[in-house]
Parts: structure tokens; sequence; C-alpha cells
């Protein structure tokens, strides 16, 4: 029989919440990258390096956060789906718009940073032979990782070499385990233990490797595998669950306090060196700032957000494509306005780039994408039926 304390919960509406309204961050998190100091595909000719601090903050969390969401996700998807079954939807879900995304509106973006710093001259027709010349990231062009399709990639690769150990988890021992678990971090701030593991991962990954390279919107691979598994962890257990809701406040108060201190020692200390007692401190404080603000988050979902209703089914639905197309409509409208030297006020011409991307996001996939079955399996989709059901959408992969 099945340990009482497991979940057996097929949905819970504020994650589908927490999915839509963490995608729409990123949007706008990626829609200030203009402006901000850091390199990016296509920069305002002012940059403002008061963004740069808040950017980091917003970036400890916001993708850890979309992996948490995924983790948890994964944990429903295998509670009606089997391994295989679980798998292809994954490859069809994930992997059709990577490979979509690479040898198309990827192309387009990298096309959109040469030209913009000055790196090619010409149209995009004479670009596309110099697409292949070489990889992104090492002094070519081809984004064989589709750019912000990054997460595709890696949400694939970590469903599949996770597999056997949350099916594994999910029946016999496995399933125990999970119970145990569940009661053993049932105490108050049991949840917060979590971070443990992650902590001691960022402070001693050295971050030249291939899986320490914090090249993933300020995180590495290894950390966000943590974490993923986290997700799977957090909703497994309705008492575990639970925790992160009551000690909402209490995260809450943590999450300022931690967020005042990183900023006080980047500030006084800068970016640590590898192997130091300073950069082992600061970044196993990173990591628990990144979790505290996951659990605060979670926390005031779990709380506030448990309902659905006809908005949240058509958003759910449309994460996923939404996401896919984001960064390459930000990027062209911001190449189009930020060209067109229009003389206005910073201010106003990141109100405009950003509005006037998402009413096109929005218009293509209403119009486009929702309503054709190739466009909906390109991205990321799953195709119409005859008599389409007015109940919420299955659970998303992102």
């Amino acid at each position: 029989m099945n340990a009482p304390t497991l979940s057996q919960k097929t949905r819970r509406y504020e994650l589908d919440w927490l999915r839509v309204l963490a995608i729409l961050a990123v949007f706008f998190f990626h829609s200030a990258r203009f402006f901000d100091p850091d390199d990016w595909h296509v920069k305002n000719p002012t940059t403002y390096p008061v963004l740069h601090l808040p950017a980091a903050v917003i970036a400890s969390w916001i993708m850890p956060l979309i992996f948490v969401i995924s983790g948890a996700s994964t944990y429903y998807a295998l509670g009606k789906r089997s391994g295989a079954e679980f798998l292809q939807d994954r490859s069809l879900r994930l992997m059709v718009p990577l490979l979509v995304g690479v040898f198309s509106h990827a192309a387009w973006q990298v096309y959109l940073e040469r030209i913009t710093h000055h790196e090619f001259s010409g149209s995009f027709i004479a670009f596309i032979p110099h697409y292949f010349d070489g990889f992104y990231g090492f002094g070519g062009n081809f984004a064989w990782e589709g750019l912000h399709l990054w997460y595709l990639l890696m949400l694939f690769v970590f469903s599949l070499v996770l597999l056997p150990l949350f099916l594994w988890l999910r029946q016999g021992s496995g399933w125990r385990l999970l119970d145990w678990l569940g009661r053993a971090l049932s105490f108050t701030g049991g949840v917060y233990l979590l971070a443990v593991p992650v902590m001691l991962l960022l402070a001693t990954l050295n971050p030249n490797s291939l899986f320490g390279q914090r090249s993933f919107a300020n995180w590495a691979i290894a950390p966000y595998m943590l974490i993923f598994i986290n997700g799977f962890l957090v909703v497994s257990n309705e008492r575990l669950y639970d925790n992160a809701r009551r000690l909402r406040w209490l995260s809450l108060v943590l999450s300022l306090v931690a967020t005042g201190v990183m900023l006080a020692c980047y500030v006084q200390y800068g970016e640590p060196v590898f192997g130091t007692t300073l950069y082992a401190g600061l970044f196993a404080g990173y990591a628990l700032m990144s979790w505290l603000w996951i659990m605060m988050i979670l926390g005031f979902a779990a709380q506030h957000l448990r309902f659905a209703n006809p908005f949240l089914a058509y958003a759910n639905e449309a994460v996923l494509p939404f996401y896919i197309m984001h960064q390459t409509v930000l990027l062209t409208v911001g190449y189009w306005v930020i060209g067109s030297n229009w003389q206005l006020p910073d201010l106003l011409t990141w109100a405009i780039v950003a509005f006037m991307s998402l009413s096109v996001c929005l218009v293509l996939y209403e119009f486009l994408i929702r309503r054709h079955n190739v466009l909906r399996v390109l991205f990321g989709m799953k195709p119409l039926a005859r008599q389409p059901s007015p109940q919420m959408s299955e659970p998303q992969p992102v």
C-alpha cells in the first residue's frame, strides 16, 4: 500500500500559475537585457550599470524556479504515463521545437548579433552559409543549443538521465524512501535542508569545468540537475510540500536578509577566486538565497493560487510556444526600435519594445500557432483533437 504521506494529487493549479508567471518574468527580464551593462545579442547605445545587481538577484532564482516546476511536473507526469510514454512526450515537445529553433530563428538571432556587433555586413540570406561556421560560444555562429532554448535541451537530458531514478522512486522501495525523506524533513524548516546539496556543489564545483561553467543564466548544468530533482522531491510528499506553504512568511524574511547579505558581500569582495574560503562561502550563500526565494514563491503560491479558471487553461497551454518565440521576437522588435533612432527616453524605448513584443507573441500564438496542427507540433504543443476538451490541458514539460 502506498504511504499515506506521499502526494497522490494529479494536479496542482498553483504550479500552473507559477509556470505562466515565471515565463512571463523571463520575458520581462530579457526585455531589460537591451539596457543592462552585460553583453547580449542586441544592445541599446546607452546601458545602465544600476541594472546589474537587480538582474543578478532575479537570475539567482528565476531559472531555478522553472526547473523546480519542471521537476514537480515530472513527478505528476510519471503518475499517469509509463517511462516510454514519458520519453516520447518529452522528445516531441522538447526536441522537436529545439531542432526547429536551432535551424531557423536561432540563426536569425545570431545574425542580429553579428550585424549589431559589426561582425558581419550583409543580408540574412547572405549570412545563412556562415551560420554553420563553427559553434556559437566558441568563436563561431552555429547555435547548437538554440540560444535561449538551451533550457529545452537541458530539460530533455535531465529527463532522460534521471528517468530510471524517478521511476524507481515512484514504486516499491523507492516509494518508501520518498515517504521516509518526507517524514524526516517534515519538521519546521526541514524543507530548507534540500538546499544543502546545491550549496555544497556550488561551493566546490570548478567554474571552469564542463558541468560547472555558469553559462546558463548565471548557473551551471550540475546544480540545475540537483534543483530539478528537488522539484520532484518537494511535491512528492504532502508534509514536505505543506512545510513550504506554512513557512512562506519566514521564507520571505530570510530571502530578503540573504539577498541583502549577498549584495553587500558582492559590493565588498567582488568576484571571488575559486578554491578560496571566500568563494566557497559566497557561492554556498548564493545557492541558499536562491532556494529561499523559491520556497517563498512556492509557499505563497500554495496558499493563494490553488484555483483554476479559463485564463489559466489558455495561458498554461500557451507557455511553451510563448517561451520558444519570445526572445526572437524581442530581439527583432528591439533591433528595429533601437535602430530607428527615434530619440526617445530609454524608459519609453523599453516600454515600446516590451509592449510590441508581447503583442506580437500573443498574436502569433492565437492566430497562427494555436490554430494549425503543424505549427502546434513545431512549437511543442499537442495537435488539436477533433473535439477540443474544455478541461485544463495536461501538465506542461516546462
